[in-house]
């Protein structure tokens, strides 16, 4: 898990690359961890800790485009366009869909 989360670090501009299923998963659990560890330490701080609140802030604004990144580098390595990020716009059905796509296993020579 460690390991995929430095790589969901070090390629957060790689746009071109490939993201197996595995490295993909860990590092959105090991995002997730991270997320939910941030708001504990900010929902039992006191209102006016202020620094905490920019930690999160930082931190949810920094991961946005290394987020973006692997999700193009994981629907790439099923074999389908980047554009298929978009459909989770489509409400409910479209989450559901993606979520199925990104389930599939690798494609060897996508």
């Amino acid at each position: 898990m460690i390991n995929a989360y430095k790589i969901f670090w070090s390629k957060a501009f790689d746009f071109k690359g490939r993201s197996t299923r595995s490295e993909y998963w860990w590092a959105y659990l090991a995002n997730t961890i991270v997320y939910f560890l941030l708001a504990f330490f900010v929902g039992i701080s006191s209102v006016t800790n202020e620094t905490l609140n920019l930690i999160y802030i930082l931190y949810a604004l920094g991961q946005f485009i290394p987020s973006i990144s692997i999700c193009i580098r994981r629907v790439r390595d099923m074999g389908k366009g980047w554009q298929w990020i978009f459909i989770n716009l489509i409400p409910i059905v479209g989450a559901i869909w993606y979520i199925v796509l990104l389930c599939q296993p690798s494609l060897p020579n996508a």
